[in-house]
């Protein structure tokens, strides 16, 4: 979970173009939004389409979004469940 939270911190980095930061700057439970990282609805989106192509999640509705959206933390624990989803059942 630390290697999936390291690297969104590297996506979310160079996706919204935070070019004097490293994952180190940006803490597990610091707030994306509201504070913390300072980010908007534009950046909400660019998070969005982030998953779609890297990881190939759908995020369904806007209210989904806010709750996982929260921290790197909760953003990884649901990128986490929903790869694992999409992993085929032996």
């Amino acid at each position: 979970m630390n290697d999936l939270r390291r690297k969104l911190k590297e996506m979310l980095i160079e996706r919204l173009k935070f070019e004097d930061m490293t994952p180190e700057d940006i803490g597990d439970h610091e707030p994306l939004f509201n504070g913390g990282l300072g980010l908007d609805s534009i950046d909400a989106l660019e998070i969005v389409v982030m998953l779609e192509s890297e990881f190939g999640i759908k995020v369904k509705n806007e209210s989904s979004a806010r709750e996982h959206f929260r921290d790197v933390a909760a953003l990884a624990e649901f990128v986490g469940q929903r790869v694992a989803e999409q992993q085929p059942q032996a």
